[in-house]
């Protein structure tokens, strides 16, 4: 399985070929894909700042089509908490929504797909970068 993180998911929404072609190769191979709750947070945030029904109906659309939606369950709580901690002694910053979202990925064992470079930062987790 594969998690896609927010920035796949916001190319994917616009439609960028590239993204598309990415898509439907992770569904031919990985098999289910996933989605990490806090990415659902930062999605529709931007849908409300816009403030466009259009792209809250966009956000809707792409949730309602994926099968597996990860929520932050205390062992990924946990997970993104260590995560955290290693960061800052390597006196690294990431925004917490993506420390989140790299522990749930990590704590389910799922490839994280993404173009975010400072995913690589994070030990253990397994990227899928485009």
């Amino acid at each position: 399985m594969a998690c896609l993180e927010t920035t796949f998911l916001i190319d994917l929404m616009r439609g960028k070929q590239a993204v598309v072609s990415l898509m439907k190769e992770l569904e031919r191979v990985e098999g289910h894909l996933s989605i990490a709750v806090p990415s659902i947070m930062e999605l529709w945030r931007g849908a409300c700042l816009k403030v466009s029904a259009k792209e809250k109906e966009q956000v809707n659309q792409l949730l309602e089509s994926m099968e597996v939606i990860h929520s932050l369950d205390p062992q990924s709580a946990k997970e993104a908490g260590e995560i955290e901690a290693e960061l800052r002694r390597k006196g690294i910053t990431i925004e917490t929504e993506d420390i989140m979202i790299a522990g749930i990925a990590r704590s389910n064992r799922e490839k994280l797909v993404t173009r975010d470079q400072h995913f690589a930062q994070v030990d253990g987790l397994n990227l899928l970068k485009y």
